[in-house]
């Protein structure tokens, strides 16, 4: 990290503003004698991203948000957790402040944005849902059955992940760091452990690379299995949706037979993994992937042939390229609006630094194109999966940690099946002194509530699910 003065910090917010940076994630640090902010930027081809602090004596910052509409939400959540008043920022309105906490500096009651016009009404749904999915409020503002504007309010399930993580020793912030979100254990895990390596000049043995990149990839296989299912669901084909469920059933099974957990938690850690493949393993993966990928095929083409199920998803919550560029939206949902971004082949970190795929991308933004950049990727993801194994080395699983006197520090982007997850540490006597995680929900749920416009009110859930934004991502 490089600390930099006012005049720097403001020309590296107008290069991000200018396209000629990409923003990364800011975060504040008001722990010590003097309160800093933080941000990180990467530039295209580079392996790793650029990080700068500035110090704020007065609790101000120049925002970034000004200049990037991404950092608007990370700038609302540092004055929540910290204090720090980001000058010029959009919009000043709490973020993970619901006006519950002791000193909450939420002191007005929360003003969604207005939608002026006839016939304006508003629709609220949540936070608790009928589904078993977590706590958001989102306030629908509509004319009639069209969607004028929708907002998400999130925050309700803020752990305070980052603060219990800060004066931890590396082991047990590694297991808060696999229960960010439950369904990108790895992604985190992986994103962690990578910026841990960094800063203590750390590599993770050979073995240990490979079945990374398995865990991984049978991570994102789950995942886009079970969305797959639950967005034809959410388009009233709940067949579908049984048979994507059970895909989603059956590689999570694999995890905990191969792996001993079903979603793989806390077995990539600093240093390597804390399980291995035992004898006949690799032949069971393969066994299986085989099965699934059949089923899932047979499955996409009942959703080709389907006019009723194509009739709900082509169309729908439409993501125009500029915007998603704009926000940054990596993963299915950026890809699918024409952002070829991928870490995994861009930042080249191991395993896949060896490995040659392309990046499934097309540019027409609809719910209909988010299934299709999925399916895609399942198949991409057994292939990789079948790749790596044919090439996994014996030997060791776990490299020794140096101990760190001095503070040092590292970070990492690392591609989730929900798009890239940023992490970075300092790290002194063996213990966390600043760390942050960055979920890709940050720039989704803005591009959701621009999706969403001029859809009707019952296309939501359909919206919703495509996008598949993670609420605890986002409540650190």
């Amino acid at each position: 990290m490089t600390a930099v003065d006012l005049q720097t910090w403001e020309k590296k917010a107008a290069e991000i503003g200018q396209g000629l940076s990409r923003f990364v994630a800011i975060w504040g640090d008001a722990s010590g004698y003097c309160p800093f902010v933080h941000l990180a930027t990467r530039r295209k081809g580079a392996s790793s991203a650029e990080v700068i602090n500035l110090a704020a004596p007065d609790r101000r910052f120049p925002s970034i948000g000004a200049h990037q509409p991404a950092a608007i939400l990370m700038e609302r959540a540092i004055f929540d957790m910290h204090g720090l008043i980001a000058d010029g920022l959009p919009d000043t309105r709490p973020w993970l402040d619901h006006g519950t906490w002791p000193g909450s500096r939420a002191t007005k009651p929360y003003k969604f944005k207005p939608v002026n016009g006839d016939g304006i009404h508003q629709i609220p749904v949540g936070p608790v849902h009928a589904g078993t999915i977590e706590p958001g409020h989102f306030r629908f503002s509509v004319n009639g059955e069209t969607i004028v504007r929708i907002e998400a309010r999130l925050g309700y399930t803020h752990k305070g992940t980052l603060k219990l993580m800060r004066r931890a020793s590396i082991d047990h912030a590694a297991k808060l760091t696999a229960r960010i979100s439950g369904d990108s254990t790895c992604a985190y895990s992986f994103a962690f452990a990578l910026a841990v390596e960094q800063a203590l000049g750390v590599e993770a043995p050979a073995r240990a690379q490979i079945l990374r990149g398995v865990m991984a990839e049978l991570e994102r296989l789950a995942n886009h299995l079970g969305d797959f299912g639950a967005i034809c669901n959410d388009a009233g084909f709940p067949l579908l949706n049984a048979h994507g469920a059970m895909l989603r059933e059956r590689m999570l099974r694999l995890c905990a037979a191969c792996f001993g957990h079903r979603l793989m938690m806390d077995l990539i850690v600093p240093g390597g993994v804390t399980a291995d493949l035992a004898h006949g393993d690799e032949a069971k993966i393969d066994r299986e992937l085989t099965i699934v990928s059949t089923q899932f095929e047979r499955i996409v083409e009942v959703y080709e042939k389907t006019a009723s199920l194509q009739d709900r998803t082509v169309g729908t919550g439409r993501l125009d390229p500029a915007v998603a560029e704009l926000l940054g939206c990596g993963g299915y949902v950026g890809r699918a609006s024409g952002q070829t971004f991928d870490a995994r082949r861009d930042m080249a970190y191991a395993p896949y630094h060896d490995l040659h795929f392309g990046v499934p991308c097309r540019d027409i933004g609809d719910a209909d194109t988010r299934v299709r950049v999925r399916i895609e990727e399942v198949r991409q993801s057994s292939a990789i999966i079948l790749a790596l194994l044919r090439e996994l080395p014996d030997g060791p699983i776990q490299s020794p940690r140096p101990p760190s006197t001095s503070p040092r520090e590292g970070n990492a982007i690392v591609e989730g099946f929900r798009g890239d997850v940023f992490s970075y540490v300092r790290i002194s006597n063996g213990c966390i002194e600043d760390v942050f995680l960055r979920d890709p929900s940050w720039f989704l749920w803005p591009a959701l509530e621009t999706a969403i416009e001029g859809n009707i009110v019952a296309d939501f859930p359909l919206c919703n699910k495509s996008f598949n934004a993670s609420y605890s991502g986002c409540d650190l």
